[in-house]
């Protein structure tokens, strides 16, 4: 999957199939707030979103930005894999 994160506007995005899926964010001293996860219905079921949180949690870790998960399946994400508990 190809990812790309928009830094300008606070956001990581993947076209699949002609169907964009996104994470915002906001950034404010040094703590990545994730507000929405949204993948299109048509590409559902196939880990993008999964995929979406893990780059944005490996983005966070390597900026040493901490994470506060609004977003409801962000927050299931991090509960799902303990390896992140560093960063909130």
């Amino acid at each position: 999957m190809d990812i790309v994160h928009d830094t300008a506007a606070h956001r990581f995005h993947v076209d699949v199939e002609g169907h964009r899926a996104v994470l915002d964010y906001t950034l404010r001293d040094a703590v990545m707030t994730i507000t929405h996860t949204g993948v299109p219905e048509a590409i559902g079921g196939r880990g993008i979103a999964g995929e979406l949180v893990r780059t944005a949690l490996e983005t966070a870790r390597r900026e040493g930005w901490k994470v506060v998960p609004r977003c409801p399946y962000a927050a299931a994400y991090l509960r799902r894999h303990p390896e992140y508990r560093d960063l909130s």
